[in-house]
């Protein structure tokens, strides 16, 4: 469990778009996963950073067939391989980030770099603040998170 993505880091831009990421998530993703990521964004508000494994066992079931006969995983895989990048990380442990991908989640010079277990989220951080604090966590959201836990399921 010490290769879990957690915590949240402040990253900076570099002239070429490209950040470094923090210390701790890159020794993470490469003891685990090695250097190869998937760079997308599955809403346009942040960047995911995906480790390629992560990535596919995420997107597997396309490898299914029939993928024409599967109209919201098509769009899905469509949307995300759009702006998405296949990418490893350089050996000083940067990334780039499109500029597409910059330009849709108002990524610019400084950044908040969150762990979310498996992989990675970029965000500018004052949009990351004002969502967090327009959308508080509720009684409710509590009572479904801790359905979802194996040991609610009694696993």
């Amino acid at each position: 469990m010490g290769n879990l993505l957690i915590g949240s880091y402040t990253a900076k831009f570099d002239k070429s778009g490209r950040i470094k990421i923090p210390e701790k998530f890159r020794a993470a993703i490469e003891t685990q996963y090695g250097k190869e990521l998937f760079i997308t964004s599955l809403t346009d508000e942040a960047v995911q950073i995906y480790p390629l494994a992560e990535w596919q066992k995420l997107t597997g079931i396309a490898n299914i067939g029939l993928l024409q006969l599967k109209p919201k995983l098509r769009k899905f895989l469509l949307r995300v391989n759009r702006t998405g990048t296949h990418y490893e990380i350089d050996s000083k442990g940067r990334i780039l980030i499109s500029q597409s991908l910059r330009e849709k989640a108002k990524l610019e010079d400084e950044v908040t770099v969150i762990g979310l277990n498996s992989h990675l989220e970029v965000w500018n951080t004052a949009l990351l603040n004002d969502s967090i604090e327009q959308n508080p966590l509720t009684e409710e959201d509590f009572e479904d998170i801790s359905e979802l836990s194996p040991e609610a399921k009694g696993e």
